[in-house]
């Protein structure tokens, strides 16, 4: 007994010691973000299964048996991961530790003061989509119509040209790539607005600035809208488009590995046939007829280097008369030739942490305008317009990555432009050149995921006026909470005048400075942004008519535009329905050009509305899409000359309000077929449903005692058309676009 006892003394001695070897310790703490508590932090000893997470106050604690030096780990995606030793003996220990945060591309504000991104990125500002520019009613596949549902963008009909926040529609630029594009929209007469150039299926995204746009850009007053191509084709494919408008056909081809890809696409439209079927405004003696081809070919170098080409030729013909209103003449003649070549070549390749983007544009472009009257069935007083130009372009840009979100680059850019216009009636040709060359460089600092600021400059010098300028850009973001951030931007810009008004009187460049302040939300499913803004021009041109002909005299001219812009876009309170809304207030005067004092200009509208709606019927295998445009009624101006030239304000009105519903569905027949070999859309469209009577300006006769009404090419116009696609599938787009 005695043994047994002395036994199992010894054993328990050993058990109570095993237990005091191998006792557990407690680890307790807290975690701090800018002195307040981070929840949901993981807090783990490196290499062990020993661990807890903070809670909602930072706070966290867990207990272990190892024993010695360690690693305490803390880690959140949100946060930078900290390691800190610790040593662990018999007591318990407290660890306190401050997290900093983790820089990320996606987490980080973006700035978008002024700035609406069409895109497929998962980015704030992503506020649309490539196929959204298809899928508006009324935009007829056109990136300008599209955007002109946009706040800011005036519903212009009677020429071509985005006219944005009080501005001309000269001062908006357009790029592909980079690349400055001259030439953006087709040839046209007076009074009828031409189409965009570019087919909207060679892009994957652009950024339409409203204002206070990059330092990469110049030469802009108002706005720019940047276009990004394809890089490379989903797979091969042939595409066919057939209407009673027109009918196109072409191709795309790409390797297996999408390191070369080359296609080509013809087309050609006479819309005859539609002016027999629906009654036009015009009289046209020769029905507007167009021809266009283009090629495109991209190659992808082993380090990841994608060169880019895009080369088209087009040309266009039309001819009209319409009713004079001068005495002795019973009708104005006026017949259209134009031709047109664009080219654009481009390449981005990355080194390490730099990135060099290389490109060029070069753009010929012929308008040829012949004029005449005939009085008693006689041809009278012929004479032609006709405006040649060449155009070039390239630039250069490095960009440096500083950190994920931190970047500084820097460019140059040269602009040459030549034109020659030869007038019947004039002596001698009016010839233009001017090369301007221009330097910048910008920074973007990203100092947390909430806060970001762009600082930029760029100077520019042309030869035509032989000055340089300088113009300083700033633009800064904020996120004020989870959904919901700020933005600011400011900025100087220069533009040159246009190329039609110089003449022997020195000239400067003309100037705007912008103040835009934004605030938008942006959550799953919906999107809703205000921005307030206000703009101040100077050193516009003035003009006065010399040698028959509208020439700049000085750049005494002034002007300002201020407003409040917003926009809400909802795919998830209406169930499969997605719509937004754009609303515009405008207040502008203008004293420049032929204009004898500050006016409202006759371009822009105080009030504008849009209400765009989709639905995908996917039992239908259909898509209807609707909008509704409103704009209330613009100025309009009657200016004469006196015996010097100088322009005086002969009569004014004012144009009755302008309002348009369109209708659109898209058909897809193969919806639902595994075995389809093609995909198919077949559309049918409907621009002004109730023929609105609308008015976009008024002609007036020499002495201005009579007027004519500027009027939509037609009130209304039904487009039925098949579009065939052999190789990819778009079904899924079209469906999801409108869910």
């Amino acid at each position: 007994m005695k043994t047994f006892s002395i036994s199992k003394f010894f054993t328990l001695a050993a058990l109570l010691l095993g237990l005091l070897i191998n006792a557990q310790i407690t680890i307790s703490g807290k975690v701090n973000f800018k002195n307040k508590g981070v929840k949901d932090v993981s807090v783990t000893l490196k290499d062990t299964y020993d661990g807890a997470t903070t809670d909602e106050n930072g706070f966290f604690s867990f207990q272990s048996s190892e024993k010695g030096n360690q690693t305490i780990v803390f880690s959140n995606p949100k946060y930078v991961e900290i390691e800190k030793t610790i040593t662990i003996n018999a007591e318990n220990i407290i660890v306190n530790s401050d997290l900093k945060e983790q820089i990320s591309e996606i987490d980080a504000v973006v700035i978008s003061a002024g700035s609406i991104e069409a895109s497929d990125k998962k980015r704030a500002t992503a506020l649309l989509t490539p196929l959204d520019i298809y899928t508006t009613a009324g935009a007829n596949g056109q990136v300008t119509s599209a955007l002109e549902t946009l706040p800011g963008v005036q519903k212009i009909g009677e020429t071509e040209g985005l006219f944005v926040r009080g501005g001309t529609g000269a001062e908006t630029k357009f790029f592909m790539d980079g690349n400055l594009v001259n030439n953006f929209f087709g040839n046209s007469v007076p009074g009828i607005k031409s189409m965009d150039r570019l087919n909207t299926s060679l892009f994957k995204g652009n950024v339409f600035s409203s204002g206070g746009y990059s330092a990469a850009y110049g030469q802009a007053l108002s706005s720019v809208l940047v276009l990004e191509s394809i890089d490379f084709p989903d797979q091969n494919s042939v595409d066919i488009g057939i209407s009673p408008i027109f009918i196109n056909a072409g191709f795309q081809n790409v390797n297996d590995d999408k390191t070369k890809s080359f296609g080509i696409t013809a087309g050609y439209s006479n819309i005859d046939l539609m002016t027999k079927l629906i009654q036009f405004n015009n009289n046209f003696t020769k029905t507007p007829e167009s021809f266009n081809t283009n090629f495109n070919f991209r190659i992808k170098n082993k380090n990841g280097g994608i060169l880019k080409y895009y080369g088209s030729f087009d040309t266009n013909t039309l001819g009209l008369q319409d009713e004079s209103l001068e005495k002795n003449i019973d009708f104005n003649n006026t017949n259209l030739k134009g031709k047109n070549t664009f080219h654009n070549l481009s390449f981005k390749q990355k080194m390490g942490v730099y990135q060099l983007n290389l490109g060029s544009s070069y753009s010929y472009n012929s308008n040829l305008i012949n004029l005449s009257n005939t009085f008693n069935d006689a041809e009278i007083n012929p004479n032609s317009i006709e405006k040649i130009g060449n155009y070039f372009n390239t630039k250069a840009t490095l960009e440096r990555k500083i950190n994920k979100i931190s970047a500084i680059r820097g460019g140059i850019e040269y602009n040459q432009f030549n034109e020659k216009t030869n007038v019947a009636l004039a002596p001698n040709p009016y010839r233009f050149n001017d090369a301007i060359t221009s330097v910048f460089a910008e920074t973007d600092m990203g100092f947390s995921n909430n806060f970001s600021a762009k600082v930029g400059l760029r100077s520019e010098y042309s030869t035509a006026i032989s000055q340089w300028n300088l113009a300083p850009r700033l633009a800064m973001a904020y996120r004020l909470s989870k959904n919901w951030t700020t933005s600011l931007a400011y900025g100087i810009f220069y533009q040159n005048p246009e190329t039609q008004y110089f003449g022997s009187s020195p000239l400067k460049f003309q100037k705007s400075e912008h103040y835009i302040f934004q605030v938008q939300k942006s959550e799953s499913g919906r999107s809703f942004r205000a921005e307030i803004f206000y703009k101040n021009y100077d050193d516009l041109i003035k003009t006065k008519v010399l040698d028959y002909r509208q020439t700049a005299i000085n750049n005494t001219g002034d002007g300002f535009a201020k407003g409040i812009e917003l926009f809400w876009r909802d795919k998830k309170s209406i169930k499969n329905i997605d719509y937004w809304v754009s609303y515009s207030y405008l207040d502008s005067k203008r004293n420049f050009q032929n204009y004898d004092q500050s006016l409202f200009p006759s371009f822009a509208a105080k009030h504008t509305l849009s209400l765009v709606a989709k639905k995908f019927v996917s039992n239908w295998k259909t898509g209807f899409n609707a909008s509704y445009n409103y704009a209330s009624g613009r100025p309009f101006y009657n200016f004469r000359t006196n015996d010097e030239g100088d322009y005086f304000l002969n009569n004014q009105g004012k144009l009755k309000d302008y309002s348009t519903l369109n209708f659109s569905m898209n058909y897809l027949p193969n919806l639902g077929k595994k075995d389809a070999k093609s995909f198919m859309v077949l559309v049918l469209s409907v621009n002004n449903v109730l023929g609105q009577k609308n008015i976009f300006g008024y002609q007036f006769s020499e002495d201005g005692t009579r007027n004519r009404a500027i009027l939509p090419s037609t009130n209304t116009f039904v487009f039925i058309g098949a579009f065939i696609n052999f190789g990819i599938d778009r079904t899924e787009d079209a469906i999801n676009n409108n869910l």
